[in-house]
């Protein structure tokens, strides 16, 4: 196996010490694997594509990453909560759907919870109630899988989309 020399600045070294901590001293697998991560984003952004972090799950939920192109935004409200879609094409040509739904207010009034109109403001018998925001993420291998899991007003402008390049050079 080759050996290749790196020199880390003074001002770096408590980085240094710290990433050979954090992989229990062997920081040649530490340094591959930053190197690696810094190429395929690299060759991604040369490719059209960007960084996209999203959060999944209930709330703010935990963070998820990949390389991806935003395709299509897509809102739809009711009267109790919005759902917000965002599909991306990936690095590997597959779809991702991110859907955030708000959080969903629930209020009922009456002794039946049927109040209407001025009634539901002065009614004693109340009842209310708040749902937490959820994120999911979704991928999917083709079009004909999406189909399937969407709005179909979404997947017309996802399919409209998904023949557009990422990146165009133009000899002007």
């Amino acid at each position: 196996m080759p050996n290749k020399t790196i020199y880390v600045s003074d001002a770096d070294l408590p980085l240094y010490e710290r990433a050979q901590e954090l992989v229990g001293g062997n920081l040649s697998q530490a340094i591959v694997k930053a190197l690696r991560r810094y190429v395929d984003v690299e060759e991604g952004k040369d490719e059209g594509f960007e960084e996209i972090t999203v959060r999944v799950g209930p709330g703010k939920g935990r963070r998820q990453r990949f390389l991806g192109v935003l395709l299509v935004e897509w809102l739809q409200s009711t009267k109790d909560r919005v759902h917000k879609y965002k599909v991306y094409r990936s690095r590997t040509g597959k779809y991702v759907v991110h859907a955030e739904r708000s959080p969903e207010q629930i209020w009922a009034a009456g002794a039946d919870g049927q109040a209407k109109g001025w009634r539901k403001h002065v009614s004693s018998d109340q009842t209310w109630g708040t749902t937490a925001a959820v994120a999911t993420l979704e991928i999917f291998d083709d079009l004909d899988a999406l189909r399937e899991k969407v709005p179909a007003s979404l997947y017309d402008l996802v399919a409209a989309s998904a023949d557009v390049p990422e990146v165009e050079d133009l000899d002007i």
